[in-house]
């Protein structure tokens, strides 16, 4: 398992990846992935076994505690200097899925956060998945604003 900062050249897989693991509603468009790779590449991280990118977290830095939905369309809303690391999307391969990689990932990004001096990590969820956030210190604070892809969510949030 290797854990390292997206490029370009891994545009596709993670599209196909996004495509897998979202529903269409939700998943990111392969312009919207292009956006951010070149936008925040250094809070993109995919995982990869000997062979194969397979997953992905990520999330722009902004000075906002809450994800609203805009952060979602405009990559220009990133501050690199910003104190919240977001999290947009953490996907694995299905049949890599419940053997850690998602918490590698989770666990990456809550380090290197530490390390850039983050005030800590927001991120929205389904209701099915806050008790697995919770795993990790993520704390439930309620009911999101945000809407995306016409969807319920809850926001949490992790100071680390």
């Amino acid at each position: 398992m290797n854990i390292r900062n997206v490029t370009l050249i891994d545009l596709e897989q993670i599209v196909h990846i996004e495509q897998i693991c979202f529903p269409p509603n939700q998943a990111a468009t392969i312009d919207t992935f292009s956006d951010r790779i070149k936008k925040f590449p250094k809070h993109f991280w995919v995982i990869e076994n000997d062979t194969e990118v397979i997953g992905f977290i990520n999330g722009m830095v902004t000075n906002y505690d809450r994800i609203n939905d805009q952060m979602f369309k405009d990559v220009n809303l990133h501050l690199e200097n910003g104190r919240w690391q977001s999290v947009f999307g953490l996907a694995i391969l299905p049949k890599y899925q419940n053997l850690g990689y998602a918490g590698a990932l989770i666990n990456h990004l809550i380090e290197v956060s530490k390390q850039d001096n983050r005030a800590g990590i927001i991120l929205t969820c389904e209701q099915h998945l806050i008790e697995y956030y919770e795993k990790f210190g993520f704390e439930n604070i309620g009911l999101s604003a945000s809407v995306h892809g016409g969807d319920v969510f809850f926001d949490m949030k992790k100071i680390v």
